[in-house]
């Protein structure tokens, strides 16, 4: 596996790669982090991946030339997050090929993660999640080295509140 940095003429992947992850956890039962539409029918979706794609850093895992993975990272915090008193790295997305599920691509982008922030000399990587399902993605982050900080909830329109965890990790 390969990674390298990522640019707009990767969107199309990611959002393969998104579509497929609310597939997979739609076919589970698990529609409360994604809901069950692809990401690519939603247009704020769509345009909020096509910004980080031009803003963000995107780093993309590849096997054999195929995207396996993809990781933004930012230095500009969700409008969600809680402000922290010092200089941050921010993983904005992380998405894996589930059918390449636990063959290590999402740690390798953590670490890759990680390698990053202490380039830029930062000695905070922050990373947000879904908080439901039993807090099953919170314990991933967990098993990657990531320390529970803040608990959140984002309004939604539907009426209700996705419950969402920030976690982070020193470098």
């Amino acid at each position: 596996m390969e990674i390298r940095t990522g640019g707009p003429g990767d969107l199309p992947a990611t959002l393969d790669l998104l579509d497929e992850a609310i597939a997979w956890l739609t076919a589970r039962g698990h529609t409360g982090q994604w809901g069950t539409s692809p990401w690519s029918s939603r247009p704020p979706a769509v345009e909020r991946v096509t910004r980080y794609a031009e803003e963000y850093l995107l780093r993309v895992a590849e096997t054999g030339g195929r995207v396996v993975g993809v990781c933004v990272l930012a230095e500009e915090r969700p409008d969600y997050a809680p402000p922290v008193d010092e200089r941050e790295l921010y993983l904005r997305l992380l998405v894996t090929d589930r059918s390449l599920s636990g063959s290590g691509i999402g740690a390798a982008l953590v670490e890759d993660a990680v390698a990053e922030t202490r380039r830029r000399g930062i000695r905070l990587l922050r990373v947000d999640c879904y908080a439901g399902g039993e807090g099953r993605l919170v314990r991933q982050y967990e098993a990657l080295g990531f320390t529970r900080a803040q608990p959140f909830a984002v309004s939604r329109a539907e009426g209700d509140h996705w419950p969402g965890q920030i976690l982070e990790r020193r470098v």
